[in-house]
């Protein structure tokens, strides 16, 4: 049986627009002690194959961690078969608030084997991961953000909080989750060690980990947003809860983000007027990520700069020549970061204007 994928991405769409399926798009994740990760990994391509799932996922000796897109028509098969796997029975699944207009949110199924289903950095054999902070349901974390004895904190990267984040939230300006931990607990933490600590992620997952690393540091009122914000938004709706979330939910395949509330709290990178889009470069040698308007794509081409915009002009042959020598070229920006972008602003509040 083959267990990985040999298609070009124009054979994927190809295929995947004769199939013509209604996706629905999943996200879960569990701490859990796999034996074996490759073993594991080769069983869930197996059976996932058979049913046409999408996406990506991670595989670690701690865990699982999965963002896919399912048949519509097969959810209820694929539903079945995961919760017969013992440690995932009745896991929580995350369905995304919408598609939005992306045709496919995924192309095809990469299963990989890492270290950790989520890096942290961290590297303490006394930390439980299991021993984790108390869940809060959308009302709870709603009344609990009231309470001025509260730190509200965005455990996300700072491109993900810059579109959309809880009213009242700390967003830390970090590109990683593993620099987060170490930033937080210095920046805000120290001296509030009787505060309620609140924490919130896309899909529970970085909140996780966090509320248990930080009760194990010794912070004992720790709380986290169960099912982070894609719960969160779904619930709200369903239950006629207020909703505290402004602007976009930032998600990591190709539609970029879910809308929570109409609200535009962000600005073009290039121009500086409200939008929330993001977009990689379209010089492949670049690929930054970055927020864009419309007017600004049009008169740039899908680029983040002059340079770049003339060098994805250039013939591919051209193109492939300059990129040349570089390994993993798409790495030499971080996400969002590029003295090229004139509207990129620091978006981290200080603690001291939320108190």
């Amino acid at each position: 049986m083959q267990l990985w994928n040999t298609l070009s991405k124009e054979e994927l769409e190809q295929k995947w627009r004769e199939k013509g399926y209604e996706w629905v798009t999943i996200s879960f994740y569990q701490y859990a002690k796999i034996d074996n990760p490759q073993i594991f990994r080769d069983y869930l391509y197996g059976i996932w194959q058979k049913i046409d799932v999408l996406g990506r996922v991670y595989v670690a000796k701690e865990g699982i961690n999965a963002q896919i897109s399912v048949p519509k028509h097969h959810v209820d098969q694929f539903r079945n078969e995961l919760y017969d796997i013992s440690f995932l029975n009745g896991i929580r699944l995350n369905i995304a608030v919408d598609n939005g207009d992306t045709e496919f949110p995924f192309l095809k199924l990469k299963i990989k084997v890492r270290d950790k289903i989520l890096a942290d950095g961290l590297n303490d054999e006394t930390f439980d991961v299991t021993n984790k902070g108390k869940h809060l349901n959308a009302a709870e974390f709603n009344a609990l953000t009231d309470d001025p004895n509260t730190i509200l904190i965005d455990f996300r990267n700072h491109y993900e909080s810059e579109v959309g984040h809880f009213k009242g939230a700390i967003t830390p300006d970090v590109d990683t989750f593993r620099e987060s931990l170490p930033y937080i607990e210095e920046k805000y933490l120290k001296g509030n060690e009787d505060k309620n600590l609140v924490m919130y992620c896309t899909g529970g997952i970085r909140c996780e980990k966090a509320s248990a690393w930080f009760k194990h540091r010794g912070f004992d009122n720790v709380h986290q947003l169960e099912g982070g914000i894609i719960k969160y938004a779904n619930d709200c709706r369903e239950a006629g809860i207020p909703n505290k979330f402004i602007g976009k939910n930032f998600v990591f395949d190709e539609r970029r983000g879910e809308r929570i509330s109409e609200d535009v709290i962000a600005q073009c990178h290039q121009c500086g007027t409200p939008a929330d889009v993001h977009v990689n470069c379209a010089n492949e040698a670049c690929h930054l990520l970055f927020i864009q308007c419309d007017e600004c794509n049009a008169h740039m081409n899908g680029c983040c700069s002059d340079e770049c915009k003339e060098i994805a002009a250039l013939p591919e042959d051209e193109r492939k020549a300059l990129r040349k020598g570089y390994v993993l070229s798409n790495k030499i920006f971080k996400k969002g970061r590029s003295e090229k972008l004139k509207f990129k602003p620091n978006n981290e509040k200080p603690f001291d204007l939320l108190t």
